[in-house]
């Protein structure tokens, strides 16, 4: 499994060949804080690079969830309409926000590796 990351502060799982899970990295959950709400996309939405596709409210700010990549929303993660904390306290793992299936799999060549990400982030 590969996991990558945008300039926006997502991380992005290939979980198949053209399934990705998308969630926020732990560095935008520090900046945002307590999450209190997250409003998520519906299944069979198409997305493009840079689309907003979430809002993010926290304690300290709202904030969107940017496409790092392409394709149709697959499945959403209903837990964090319930407990958006979730993505507080997990956010690489069962705090994800969608899968998408994508349209464009060489957008991912454009997203940085763990090393460069953590570069990137303490600039």
């Amino acid at each position: 499994m590969t996991i990558k990351y945008s300039e926006d502060h997502e991380w992005v799982e290939l979980t198949a060949d053209d399934l990705v899970t998308v969630g926020i990295t732990e560095f935008a959950q520090e900046q945002l804080g307590d999450l209190v709400f997250i409003e998520l996309p519906e299944v069979g939405d198409e997305i493009s690079l840079g689309d907003n596709i979430c809002v993010i409210e926290s304690v300290k700010a709202a904030s969107d969830l940017i496409a790092p990549v392409s394709g149709e929303v697959v499945e959403v993660n209903e837990r964090l309409n319930d407990e958006p904390e979730l993505a507080s306290e997990d956010p690489t793992g069962e705090g994800w926000f969608v899968k998408i299936k994508l349209s464009d799999a060489s957008e991912l060549d454009d997203l940085m590796d763990e090393a460069a990400y953590q570069e990137f982030s303490e600039e």
